[in-house]
């Protein structure tokens, strides 16, 4: 069944100015894909409970439990500069008044 598309109206609300040929193929288009969305929303089932993800989630948090921390010579072994306990960064912000 052919969807009633005013294209005109589709045009000026896109601020777009369409050729006779342009809105032809529009016309065309936009029917196939208001059909095709009219055939989705037939499928969906009054029973079927809406869901943000396909796939049941769960929580995946794990309690916070504190565990001591790398040894500060090992957590800057790689560091391509330091500064004393603490990495060396190039500046990118200018500071100032």
């Amino acid at each position: 069944m052919p969807v009633e598309i005013d294209l005109d109206h589709v045009a000026r609300l896109a601020r777009l100015d369409l050729t006779e040929d342009e809105k032809a193929r529009m016309r065309e288009q936009l029917g196939v894909i208001l059909e095709h969305a009219a055939k989705v929303s037939e499928v969906a089932a009054a029973d079927v409970p809406p869901t943000a993800s396909a796939i049941p989630r769960a929580n995946v948090f794990r309690d916070d439990v504190p565990e001591p921390s790398l040894p500060v010579d090992e957590a800057l072994r790689n560091a391509p500069e330091r500064d004393g306990d603490r990495f060396r960064v190039t500046r990118i912000v200018e500071t100032g008044a």
